[in-house]
């Protein structure tokens, strides 16, 4: 009787989902055409007219036209061409719920996890890094990179985690590359993300370090998502609009009470923390956020801080659009056509590909969609939305962050991003080193940098490197000129840093959960228990380990004598890509396995491309003789002259101890980072090649070779999009009219 009483049920379900019938009208025609005239013309002037200012909107308008075309367009054919979603097939989050890491989620909160999650330090400071060269090398890769690499990979990384069980990439690279080619897949992997994991928490550390204010408002942000998550599990379950209201008040509040904790007294001694004591307390955070389960904390923390990333980068692109700054940073700098920039060493080619980082092609992203992402997502079709889109949305904060960089003062900027070894960390120094680089138009003054310093309520801004600083300083000069005026310098200053940390940090935490996903399915081809991500020990245990790994880093870095961001980011940034090369070259036998042979050319290009990138700069980090590009030769320059006393000439320091603390830190990070590139550059070249040589037997044979879970018939609907269409909606409804017992559970 029970049996037949539940298929009648199921008989009464509505349907799972509906076909994808697009419908073009005049309407949309004209509005599309409109669309391509603006990118156009925003392209024209930014690339071709090329006066000697150029105005800031068309930015905007280049960018988000591009986005649109190619979210509408080629994300669709990649969609009909390889994806080939199914709605009727139930996803990882509901055939395999558990309420802890597979749990099925609303795509709007998911979005803002998944976007909280892969927005992390590279869209923001890589690009006001990239800025040393001219807005235009970094405008065109940012743009054009996202839309056929970048958000390609997270998509089709999200598509096929997800029907694979949510497996991680190592695990899909062991499945599909075999036992030789996986291992060092998995290894890689690992190793990787512990350094993109470190980089990321080192650039929280540089933008809170000493600001009661950004720590104080930080930390608000985890009670207010314990709340969140409390209210959604247990008080309102599913009101999203609600809670959202409720989590952006709570976080308004927790800003503007930080202006007046951060001047008090009582304020300025329990947050007024050094950097090692911030770097210690992130740690500490990322073991507690990784072990919670994924509703209590990471998911609504990631919806709260995605509220304020959005809200912001859409703010800013407005203030543009109203204050329209002239930029007068040429296309192409002095430092484009040679190696030895102030702001990072290293030719155009191939070190700005690798430091703008995620804003246009990350290999972290991978790992995320890979992670924990695909536990979550609820409908097969939302995967475009997510993964296409969540790329586009983080490539058009890099682009916001660059044109924040370069609307400020050519020798502020440069005053702010040399490292304290180059100005001395004073306002004198910083006069002199800047006015030496040979900037048409750029004379500093004192009375400038101080004047500066000044009106953001901050005692100095000289060599505050990393990006985040600058980024902050940028945004605050163009929200002041459209809200507030200048006295509320100060106030947006501080409040860019507060976002940027709390945009960064959202990072750390999902990043140290995917990494203990890696670590227990790497672990677990071993001992079998592991692979249960729901035995407390051994995600305790994995995590801990992966805490471990990147707290080190993280250290070493906070306490690098040339500036941990410095020297370590274009690590970050050529790991980062090597890491985007082994996930494109999974996804790409994945894709010849299954025969879908047309659709190869999609993965084949971007591989192709970011292997030379990231090949040609590891070979330079590694066997460049010059000491400011080539850590071996860096490391060789300060070990001898440790031997013959020379160090005295060029280590940083105030007296001749601190000098030689540096120089023996400097010999140490430098072996630690060299190494590293070399193992980073054999296991991506491993992989690679194993990937050839598994497509060329695809091509051989004739049978379909897929590693998918089997398919489960699905029990539940959802729209696929930001927006639902009208038959979506009418579907909506039919579910909703269902009793509370059918009605399908949802973590949020």
């Amino acid at each position: 009787m029970s049996d037949t009483r539940a298929r009648t049920r199921e008989r009464a379900l509505p349907p799972v989902a509906v076909d994808d019938k697009p419908k073009w009208t005049p309407l949309k025609i004209a509005i599309w055409a409109v669309i391509a005239i603006l990118g156009g013309l925003g392209w024209t002037m930014l690339a071709i007219v090329r006066g000697e200012t150029v105005n800031a909107i068309w930015f905007v308008f280049a960018a988000v036209a591009t986005y649109l075309i190619f979210y509408r367009f080629y994300s669709k054919y990649i969609e009909r061409l390889i994806v080939r979603p199914d709605d009727r097939r139930a996803t990882p989050a509901e055939y395999k719920a558990d309420g802890k890491d597979y749990v099925p989620t609303d795509r709007r909160v998911l979005f803002g996890h998944h976007f909280a999650a892969i927005a992390g330090a590279g869209p923001l400071t890589g690009p006001v890094l990239a800025a040393q060269m001219g807005y235009l090398p970094g405008t065109i890769w940012i743009i054009v990179g996202v839309v056929l690499a970048g958000a390609v990979q997270d998509y089709l990384v999200m598509f096929f985690s997800m029907r694979r069980g949510g497996r991680s990439l190592g695990q899909m690279a062991k499945d599909e590359l075999g036992r030789f080619g996986g291992a060092a897949a998995i290894l890689a992997t690992l190793l990787i993300m512990i350094i993109i994991t470190a980089i990321l928490a080192l650039v929280v550390v540089n933008a809170l370090g000493d600001s009661p204010w950004g720590v104080f408002s930080v930390s608000m942000t985890i009670p207010i998502a314990l709340f969140m998550g409390a209210y959604l599990r247990w008080i309102r379950p599913g009101r999203i609009a609600e809670v959202s209201l409720i989590g952006f008040v709570l976080l308004m509040i927790a800003i503007v009470a930080g202006q007046y904790v951060g001047a008090s007294e009582w304020g300025q001694a329990i947050f007024g923390l050094d950097r090692t004591a911030i770097a210690w307390g992130i740690i500490i955070y990322g073991f507690i956020a990784a072990v919670l389960p994924v509703w209590m904390l990471l998911a609504p923390r990631d919806y709260l801080s995605t509220f304020m990333k959005i809200g912001v980068i859409v703010l800013l692109a407005v203030a543009i659009l109203f204050v329209r700054p002239e930029i007068d940073v040429p296309a192409f700098s002095i430092f484009a056509g040679g190696e030895t920039g102030p702001v990072w060493p290293g030719s155009l080619f191939p070190f700005l590909f690798v430091t703008i980082a995620c804003g246009a092609l990350s290999g972290f992203h991978a790992l995320i969609s890979s992670g924990t992402t695909p536990k979550m997502v609820e409908k097969e079709k939302q995967t475009r939305f997510l993964g296409y889109g969540g790329m586009l949305m983080e490539s058009f904060v890099a682009i916001m962050a660059l044109v924040a960089a370069i609307s400020i003062d050519q020798g502020l900027y440069y005053a702010m991003n040399s490292s304290a070894a180059a100005t001395g960390g004073t306002v004198e120094g910083a006069v002199a080193f800047v006015n030496s680089l040979g900037l048409t138009g750029v004379n500093v003054t004192p009375e400038q940098l101080t004047g500066a310093a000044s009106s953001v309520g901050e005692e100095s801004v000289i060599s505050r490197t990393g990006g985040a600083p600058t980024l902050a300083f940028g945004l605050a000069n163009i929200l002041h000129q459209w809200l507030g005026g200048a006295s509320w310098m100060a106030f947006w200053y501080h409040f860019a840093i507060m976002f940027e940390a709390l945009f960064i940090l959202t990072a750390v935490d999902a990043g140290t959960r995917v990494a203990r996903f890696m670590l227990q399915d790497s672990i677990g081809n071993i001992i079998p228990r592991f692979k249960d991500t729901s035995w407390r020990v051994g995600a305790w245990v994995c995590t801990a380990i992966m805490v471990a790994g990147w707290g080190a880093v993280l250290l070493m870095g906070v306490t690098d004598p040339l500036g941990g961001i410095n020297t370590l980011f274009p690590l970050f940034g050529i790991s980062n890509q090597l890491l985007a090369a082994i996930a494109l070259a999974i996804v790409m036998v994945i894709i010849a396995r299954r025969r879908t042979f047309k659709g190869l050319w999609v993965v084949a290009v971007p591989l192709a491309f970011v292997t030379v990138v990231t090949f040609t700069g590891s070979w330079l980090k590694i066997f460049s003789s010059t000491p400011a590009v080539g850590y071996w030769a860096n490391h060789v320059k300060f070990r001898d002259g440790i031997a013959d006393g020379s160090y005295v000439d060029f280590a940083p320091g105030a007296d001749e101890a601190a000098k030689l603390a540096a120089a023996e830190a400097t010999v140490r990070n430098t072996a630690v980072q060299g190494t590293l590139s070399i193992v980073f550059l054999l296991l991506a070249a491993i992989v690679i090649a194993v990937a050839i040589i598994q497509v060329v037997k695809a091509f051989r044979a004739t049978e379909v070779i897929d590693n998918e879970d089997p398919a489960v018939p699905s029990r539940r609907f959802a729209p696929a999009g930001l927006i639902a269409t009208a038959e979506e909606r009418a579907l909506v409804k039919e579910w909703d009219a269902l009793p509370a017992e059918q009605q399908p559970a949802r973590g949020h």
